[in-house]
């Protein structure tokens, strides 16, 4: 029988199909005169507050059913649109008569109210791809805000204007077990308000779905029946407190086949308050890769592979300069513990990485040639410092767009009255060259629209990842 193949991050966007034409206007512009410039740091919600629990974990009385949980839970959970371009990119004749073979989508997915004031976590693929986001709830629809993302937990956090809303109990992933009970609340196939129940099947999972430089994966695995549509939805236990975000699911088919995975509550809550505070998640980088200890690695790194039991986890590599090699640790060490934390697989280290920040010192034992000791690391950021990492994003009047720069190039969003709107970028476009000239910083981009005239052809790509020039004529 063949190995499962199909890992479905997905509950993805691409269900609830509601397809309409348009058209990019892309008419001749002239440089409009400069106005405001602003350039800030995120600024902080002074009132978000998440409504952690008090009650005892995994404490479940005297229900005999699930019906307390989903009575608790459901009205935090919403329904999320996410409206993006897809279809024909643009070509050469499209931009000299006008065409376009654009199309926009309407993809569907769920999301979790973690604070009265209008904050909600969801999954990072339900919204990446968005140009616009809306929330339903109540039978209203509020258009969303993108707070910002996490690829490497798979998590974003949006924002609606609205107040006193029934955020959900968080609870505490860490003391949730194995065979426990849990309930599922989500969208699937776009019925919403949907509960299913299951049990823990499994913890500390690594099924190596998130692309990212440094990705974390330490899912619950649960048998509760999840479908695309629930991404982004509860996992609560008998309680209705939160204890993880529905993230994925293993099947052939694309839908439930018996395994689903969550990303932890306490991994969401703290990737949750950095992107309200920061902006930006705070990544504690260890500057080494941790694998799993055992008779195959052992034997690679030259290791004892007639030890008793394989206890800890191995470090594979290290950087040239890092965290790991200024502690004075080396490949082929084996970690025993994290501060006090027994370590046995990677997905541990890297969950216990995942609630640290830069400039975080850790105690890290280790036994190398046999012998045990310990040092001291000090985690840096992914720029090599101690220092929290603050999102900074321009906000540029000529242009009528907030730009900040990314690893491609230079994001453009919140577009107004200005020149991006009359030549017709869409929302969330990455900009990665103007007139075949490499793109980085949001200064660049404005400088050169200052004070250049004539035939002007941007490079980049929408929301979709899908490739989208655009010539015009400055006067």
């Amino acid at each position: 029988m063949n190995s499962i193949k199909t890992i479905a991050i997905g509950f993805l966007a691409g269900l609830a199909g509601a397809y309409v034409f348009f058209q990019y206007s892309q008419k001749a512009s002239t440089a409009l005169p400069i106005q405001n410039l602003a350039v800030a740091e995120y600024h902080a919600s002074s009132s978000y507050q998440p409504n952690v629990s008090s009650a005892s974990p995994s404490s479940s009385g005297d229900n005999s059913d699930f019906s307390v949980a989903a009575a608790k839970a459901t009205p935090s959970v919403v329904y999320i649109n996410s409206i993006s371009q897809t279809g024909v990119s643009y070509s050469y004749w499209d931009l000299l008569f006008g065409g376009s073979g654009q199309q926009t989508q309407v993809s569907s997915g769920s999301g979790v109210i973690f604070s009265s004031d209008g904050f909600i976590v969801t999954n990072n693929h339900v919204v990446e791809a968005a140009e616009k986001i809306q929330v339903l709830y109540n039978k209203k629809s509020y258009e969303a805000e993108l707070i910002g993302t996490d690829p490497s937990t798979d998590l974003a956090v949006l924002k609606i204007k609205e107040t006193n809303l029934p955020a959900i109990s968080l609870g505490n992933s860490k003391n949730l077990a194995v065979g426990e009970w849990v309930v599922a609340v989500g969208n699937p196939f776009s019925l919403s308000s949907t509960v299913t129940a299951g049990i823990v099947s499994a913890k500390g999972r690594r099924i190596n779905i998130v692309e990212d430089k440094f990705p974390i994966e330490s899912f619950i695995q649960t048998d509760a029946a999840i479908n695309p549509g629930n991404s982004g939805g509860a996992l609560v236990n008998r309680n209705g407190e939160l204890v993880g975000i529905n993230t994925a699911i293993l099947s052939k088919t694309g839908s439930y086949t018996g395994y689903a995975f969550a990303v932890p509550v306490d991994i969401a809550k703290k990737v949750v308050d950095d992107l309200v505070r920061y902006g930006v998640p705070q990544k504690a980088i260890f500057g080494g890769k941790v694998i799993e200890y055992d008779y195959q690695n052992a034997k690679k790194y030259d290791l004892d592979v007639n030890v008793k039991e394989f206890k800890g986890v191995l470090v594979g590599s290290v950087d040239r300069s890092g965290a790991a090699v200024n502690a004075g640790l080396q490949e082929g060490d084996i970690i025993t513990k994290f501060n006090s934390i027994d370590m046995n697989s990677e997905s541990a280290f890297e969950e216990e990485l995942s609630y640290r920040y830069p400039g975080d010192k850790i105690t890290i034992t280790y036994v190398r040639n046999g012998k045990t000791s310990s040092t001291t690391v000090t985690l840096l950021n992914k720029n090599g410092d101690g220092n929290i990492v603050k999102r900074k994003i321009v906000s540029d009047g000529t242009t009528g767009a907030n730009l900040e720069a990314v690893d491609y190039g230079v994001k453009i969003s919140k577009i107004g009255d200005g020149l991006f709107r009359q030549i017709g970028l869409p929302e969330n476009y990455t900009l990665t060259h103007i007139n075949r000239q490499r793109v980085k910083d949001p200064q660049d981009v404005i400088s050169f629209f200052t004070s250049y005239k004539g035939r002007v052809l941007l490079y980049g790509f929408n929301s979709s990842r899908q490739e989208l020039p655009l010539s015009f004529n400055l006067k």
